[in-house]
Parts: structure tokens; C-alpha cells; sequence
């Protein structure tokens, strides 16, 4: 199993222009030359570069370079999701979760999902709002679940838009709401959710006298 692929098929991110060792590493693994930016990431990595970490990390869980290395791997994966940064956040999220090289744990991973959804990263707000929806490793809270399903529908996760619009239409977590519903089946339809075209019209056409909103 290539195990960073538990993290959103998580990849190396982009390289800031400021950080000659990232865009070395940038560039060398764009051209396939894996192991030249792994030493390029491993040199920002002790440096304290986050994306540097993070990048390493990556490398390292997804055997890159050669073969995986899971221990290393999470040590610079920690290290960048303590350092704040989002999506190692998120990833160290999915290793809890899925006790993958570590003793799974809802709780510690819904901690994780947590501090990166407060950042703005899609992603962990989608999984926090399933958390609570759910009640996995937090008190079941649909109310809660509703506000990250939401902000995970504006960043236009398609999935995170078919669920709030559920809970419009049902009324969990939010008042019922029939036009948001609809709203939100559309927002889904357009990203290529069939299902969800389809409740947007029967309910766009019981909610306004026959005519679709």
C-alpha cells in the first residue's frame, strides 16, 4: 500500500520563488529526477522550511525516491502539521484515521482535521463535518456538522454541496429551508452530480408553483 495516498493522494506542493532549495527541488522532481529533490526537500526540511517538511514527508510515505520509509515519513509529516501548515494537517488527519504507521484514533485525527479546516483547507472541512455528523470521535452535533458542510460547499466540494442541501431539505442541523435545497442540489448539479439534478428540479418544482426557481 502506498500510504500517503490515505491523504488525499497528497503530492509535493509548489515551490515559493523565495527558497532556492524548494525550487531546485521544484524542478528536479518535475523532470522525474526523484532523488535530487528529495535531497533538495531533506536540506529546506532541517532548515525548518514547513513546505520543505511537508514535501518530504510525501516523498518519503509515497516511496518516491525508492522504497517508502514510514518512519521518516511521519516525523517530517508531524513536524510540518505542527509547524500550521494545512494540508499536513489534513494528511496527518488520514494517518490517524486509518492507523496508518500509527495507533488509529477518530479523536486524534478529528483534532487534526480540525486545525486544518480552521485554516480555510476544503478537504478538512468536509471530513470535520462528517465527524460530527456522524458522531465519530466527537459528540454527534448535526448543527455543527451543517456549518463545515457549508463552508466545504462554497469552496465547491461537490459532495459537501449535496449534503447541505440535504440538510436544508430535512432540516438537520439547519432550519428547513426548501430554496437553499435547491440551491445547493444546483450547485452539485453543475459539478456533474446527476442525482442531484434531479432533486433540484422535483423540489425546485414543488417549492414555487409548479415553476422551476
Amino acid at each position: 500500500m502506498v500510504l500517503f495516498a490515505l491523504a488525499a493522494e497528497a503530492r509535493p506542493l509548489p515551490a515559493p520563488p523565495d527558497d532556492a532549495d524548494l525550487v531546485a527541488a521544484w524542478e528536479h522532481y518535475g523532470n522525474g529526477q526523484m532523488q535530487q529533490a528529495l535531497d533538495d526537500y531533506r536540506r529546506a526540511a532541517r532548515r525548518g522550511q514547513v513546505i520543505g517538511e511537508f514535501n518530504l514527508a510525501t516523498m518519503l510515505l509515497n516511496g518516491e525516491a525508492g522504497e517508502a520509509n514510514q518512519k521518516e515519513g511521519l516525523f517530517w509529516l508531524r513536524k510540518a502539521a505542527r509547524g500550521g501548515l494545512a494540508q499536513a494537517q489534513l494528511g496527518l488527519g488520514f494517518v490517524y484515521e486509518n492507523g496508518a504507521g500509527v495507533v488509529a484514533s477518530q479523536s486524534t485525527a478529528d483534532h487534526w482535521f480540525a486545525l486544518a479546516a480552521k485554516q480555510g483547507d476544503p478537504d478538512a472541512e468536509l471530513e470535520l463535518a462528517t465527524q460530527y455528523f456522524l458522531g465519530r470521535g466527537v459528540r454527534q452535533n448535526y448543527a455543527i456538522a451543517a456549518v463545515w458542510y457549508e463552508a466545504a460547499a462554497n469552496a465547491g466540494i461537490q459532495e459537501a454541496q449535496y449534503i447541505i442541501a440535504s440538510c436544508y431539505e430535512h432540516g438537520d442541523g439547519v432550519a428547513i429551508d426548501l430554496e437553499r435545497a435547491v440551491y445547493w442540489y444546483r450547485q452539485a448539479a453543475n459539478n456533474g452530480d446527476t442525482v442531484a439534478a434531479e432533486k433540484a428540479r422535483v423540489l425546485g418544482l414543488a417549492t414555487n408553483d409548479g415553476k422551476p426557481l
